[in-house]
Formats: structure tokens, C-alpha cells, sequence
């Protein structure tokens, strides 16, 4: 069986697009600080489109972590000289395999902490790209002010050499450039939060003066934050994947991937050090990236929102299932109605057109995207997607049925049970705080909806909190899928 490396690429079959630049040639002009699916979907690829168009081989992208589970992430991409094979999956069944080889190192701090703050440091890196999640930035959702309360940004602040946070390693760098008089560069965040370059900006310098002052003056000064809006549907790796490989092609690769055909990225130009000709990868470079954060934001991972937990409490297991659902499709058309109202207009771009078309991609049965994904860590996701949506509304007085209907299904998802008395996995940072609030429903209907970490005032606002219970006390009374029924078909009887 053929491992995927260099040695390999002119072995493996036709079918498979392979790099034809020569890799060693790459130059690492980015450190990407949370190498996962979704950057190898997307980020990296637009890269390794460059190269193949003969550009950008001194943008090469090396990987950093600073988790200690990120050692995995070297141990299945050195071996292969930091390759992976990448499967868009069309709706019809048709696939599509190429390998990516933009990534040419991998860094992480508990191999070698010094290792990844030198590579930050070098002056030929120029961009500092960033996918930590969205709740990796520590920030307030109430003020969007930094917010030291994690235990590792704590330990960084008592650490002389922090390497527990990218903003630990980070601000070990810049000591280093500014001492060097090497200059600044780019931090550029891709990960689904409203404003990007903002909250990067408030997390990385909001750090820096907690732990330096003098220093986050010069950051502020020689580094750049713009925003951008990334997206593609891109699921975990599963023995499948490599399954498909060597049966199909007859290689194997440690940690290949798959992703819907569809992606795009909207991005700010906005830069200290220049940046690779991603237009001409066909990226979207804009002076104002924030309708189509909003766009992205509100109905692509809404949309997501909105069907995970009334799909799993209705026994489906995948994305494109809950679509197929006749009620979740209803709910989620309703949802949209509510959403468009509170974006910004896009010239020539039709937000309902677009939401039917997040439609289309969501439901593309090839991809098999589990709902369990998409009900993970929801107290970091519903507040920066739907709850924004919620809060335009009830300041233009529109309705917020659906969205009401959503928070009742996250109320009901949690308290880790399902209609069939089946234990329901919530997997959450506040899990404990959740199901407690969750299953105080009898004595204090509002709990769950009463923690202002999470919504703010809602439990106070009338309109939202009555529709929140009435949906909530018609799953519990009368079935999930019944309450829906009624939901989204309003005066009907449900069969």
C-alpha cells in the first residue's frame, strides 16, 4: 500500500489532482494557529490553488498548536511531509480527490515551545491566520471586552514564557520583533464570529495589556486585524474517508478529509506585511466584510441552529436528514423570514436566494455532517448566531417565533433525555450549569432563559419569553414533534 508523501504524489492515480509545483521550493509566509478540517477545506486550499497557478510559494502555511493534544496533528502529517488528501462530495454521489501541499511545518508548543514562538518571530512570516473556535477569544458576550478568566490565559499571565494560548505565544513573538526591530504582521482570524478583526483585535491586545502594557501599545501599532467570512461545510474524519482511499485509489493518507463542493471566502483588506493574490484564487477581497458576516452568520449557521437539537430530539442523527423533514423545513423557512429583516443589503446578492441555497448544501446527503457536531458547544454558538437575530427583531418589533422555538428546542435538547427516555449527550462548557437550569423547568419555567451570560435580559423581555414557554411547554406537554407541528403550522391539527 502507497503512503502519501513527496515520494509518492507521481504514483498515485490520475484521477487524484496532485501538486505539480515543487514543494521544495515553499517558503512559510503564514503560521496557522489551529490546523483542523475546516482550515485543510478551506484556507489551505485557496493557497495551494496559488501555487498550482505558479504564485504565492513564499506564502506557504505552517501549522501551529498550542494544545497538547495537538501533537496528533504532527504525528499524522510529518510522516507524510505534511500532505492530505481533501474529497469534495456532490450531492449526485460524484466525488472529487486532490491532495492539498500549501502546509510545509507543523509547530506546537508542547513539543517545542520555543520552536513555534522563533517561527512566529521570523520575519518571513507576515500573516498570522486563526481558527481557535469560536469561543477561544475570551471575551465578554455582554461587552465584547477581553475577559481573563480561563485557566490557561491565566496561567499565561503569571507565566514569565506563556505557551498556553495563542496569545501567550503570540506576544512572546512580538517581544522578539520588537526587539529585533523586525516590524508587525497580520493577524487574521477565520473563525464564524460577527466582526473578526474586532474581537482578534480586543483578544490579542486586550491580553497584551494585561501582561504587558509597553507591548500592546507597539501591537497596536505595527499589527493588523481585518475581518473576514469563511465557509464550507467540512465534517470530522472518520475511518471511511481512508477506507475510501485505499479502496478507491489505493494509497493511504493518515488524515484526509471530506467537504461539500461549495466554499467562499469574503476578506478584508487589511494588511501589515502584504498578503498572497487571493482574488486571484477567487477569494472576495471587499472594504467591508460585515453584511456578509451577517448573511453568513444569521442564516448559514442559524440555519445550523435552528434544526440541531428538533433533529435529534426527532431520532435523526445527520444534517441533510433534518432537512428532509417537511416540519424542520418549515421551522427553518419561518426562521429565515425572521432572520433577512436584520441584515444589511448585499449588492446583487438576494439574501432568500441565498438561504434557499444554504438550504441545498445542507441538505447534500454525501456529506453525512452529524447533528451531534452542530449541537456541541451551543452556549458559545447561539449567542454569536441567533441571538443577534433575536435582539433586531424585538428593537423593530418584528416577530420572533421561530428563533423563540429554537432557544425551547436547545431548553428541551438539554436537559439530556430524550422522548424515549434515552440519555441525550450534551457536550458544553457550561454542560453542568445547562442541564441544572434545564431541569428546573417544573419549578421555574424561565431557568434556563434566566442566565444572563448566555441571553442577556431575554428572560425579562416579554414577547420573546412568552413565546419561548409556550413552545417549550407544548414539547413537554404534547411531543416534540407535535409542538413543531403546531409551531410552524399555526391553527392546524397535527396528524
Amino acid at each position: 500500500m502507497l503512503e502519501l508523501s513527496n515520494a509518492t504524489l507521481a504514483a498515485l492515480p490520475a484521477e487524484v489532482a496532485v501538486p505539480r509545483y515543487d514543494r521544495g521550493a515553499l517558503r512559510s509566509g503564514i503560521v496557522h494557529l489551529g490546523v483542523g478540517h475546516f482550515h485543510r477545506a478551506h484556507q489551505a486550499v485557496y493557497l495551494d490553488e496559488l501555487m498550482r497557478q505558479g504564485t504565492a510559494l513564499d506564502w506557504a502555511i505552517c501549522g501551529g498548536g498550542v494544545r497538547p493534544r495537538d501533537g496528533r496533528i504532527s504525528a499524522a502529517l510529518v510522516p507524510q511531509d505534511h500532505l492530505y488528501t481533501l474529497t469534495a462530495k456532490a450531492p449526485d454521489g460524484s466525488r472529487q480527490s486532490r491532495v492539498i501541499g500549501s502546509l510545509n511545518g507543523y509547530e506546537y508548543t508542547a513539543g517545542d515551545p520555543a520552536a513555534l514562538v522563533a517561527r512566529l518571530a521570523d520575519p518571513a512570516i507576515r500573516i498570522v491566520s486563526l481558527t481557535i473556535t469560536e469561543g477561544g477569544y475570551g471575551l465578554d458576550p455582554a461587552t465584547g471586552g477581553f475577559t481573563p478568566e480561563s485557566p490557561k490565559i491565566q496561567a499565561d499571565l503569571r507565566d514569565e514564557t506563556p505557551n498556553r494560548t495563542a496569545f501567550g505565544v503570540v506576544l512572546q513573538a512580538m517581544r522578539l520583533r520588537r526587539s529585533r526591530g523586525d516590524g508587525g504582521l497580520t493577524i487574521m482570524s477565520c473563525d464564524n464570529v460577527e466582526h473578526t478583526g474586532r474581537v482578534a483585535r480586543e483578544a490579542f491586545l486586550g491580553f497584551a495589556e494585561l501582561k504587558d502594557p509597553g507591548l500592546a501599545r507597539w501591537m497596536e501599532r505595527h499589527l493588523a486585524f481585518p475581518s473576514s467570512m469563511v465557509d464550507r461545510v467540512t465534517p470530522g474524519t472518520v475511518d471511511a474517508d481512508r477506507d475510501y482511499l485505499e479502496g478507491a485509489y489505493g494509497y493511504r493518507d493518515r488524515w484526509p478529509l471530506t467537504c461539500e463542493p461549495f466554499h467562499q471566502w469574503v476578506l478584508e483588506d487589511t494588511f501589515a506585511a502584504g498578503r498572497p493574490p487571493l482574488e486571484d484564487a477567487g477569494v472576495e477581497v471587499v472594504t467591508d466584510v460585515e453584511p456578509y458576516e451577517l448573511m453568513k452568520l444569521r442564516l448559514a449557521n442559524g440555519t445550523h441552529q435552528a434544526l440541531g437539537y428538533f433533529g435529534s430530539l426527532l431520532g435523526h442523527r445527520y444534517v441533510h436528514e433534518a432537512i428532509a423533514d417537511p416540519d424542520i423545513a418549515a421551522l427553518l423557512a419561518g426562521y429565515h423570514d425572521e432572520a433577512v429583516p436584520t441584515l444589511r443589503p448585499i449588492a446583487g446578492v438576494d439574501p432568500h436566494a441565498y438561504g434557499r441555497t444554504i438550504l441545498e448544501r445542507f441538505g447534500n446527503p454525501e456529506i453525512r455532517d452529524p447533528l451531534t457536531r452542530i449541537c456541541a458547544d451551543t452556549s458559545e454558538r447561539i449567542p454569536k448566531f441567533l441571538l443577534p437575530v433575536v435582539t433586531s427583531r424585538l428593537a423593530a418589533g418584528g416577530p420572533v417565533r421561530h428563533c423563540a422555538a429554537v432557544v425551547a428546542s436547545w431548553a428541551r435538547y438539554a436537559e439530556g433525555v430524550d422522548e424515549q427516555g434515552r440519555p441525550v449527550e450534551v457536550v458544553d462548557p457550561r454542560r453542568d450549569t445547562l442541564l441544572a437550569a434545564a431541569r428546573k423547568r417544573a419549578t421555574d419555567p424561565l431557568a434556563f432563559l434566566d442566565d444572563r451570560s448566555v441571553f442577556g435580559d431575554l428572560a425579562q423581555r416579554a414577547p420573546f419569553a412568552r413565546a419561548y414557554l409556550e413552545a417549550l411547554e407544548m414539547m413537554r406537554a404534547e411531543g416534540v414533534r407535535v409542538a413543531l407541528r403546531k409551531l410552524v403550522r399555526p391553527g392546524t391539527t397535527p396528524r
